[in-house]
């Protein structure tokens, strides 16, 4: 089992671009697949700046988009988890 973090992935890569650590994002979510039980290397991440939604304290939120490289479609479980909102 990994580590608890009160977190959210989302909310941990939205801090990453806001405060210019975005190049270690991708990592963060490798990292995050390998978590579960995933291997990193058959999926490509792709990140998507978007305005908060409205009664947000924050200002953008970073959607994130995972596509398996052999064309498979990703689970959805798998997807939804990686955008989870606290």
């Amino acid at each position: 089992m990994g580590r608890l973090n009160p977190y959210t992935l989302q909310m941990q890569i939205t801090r990453m671009f806001e405060q210019g650590q975005s190049l270690f994002a991708t990592m963060k979510v490798q990292d995050w697949l390998k978590e579960r039980n995933q291997n990193p290397a058959d999926y490509e991440v792709i990140f998507h700046q978007k305005p908060a939604p409205p009664g947000s304290k924050e200002v953008m939120v970073v959607e994130i988009q995972l596509r398996r490289r052999d064309g498979e479609p990703v689970d959805p479980w798998l997807q939804e988890q990686a955008n989870l909102h606290a």
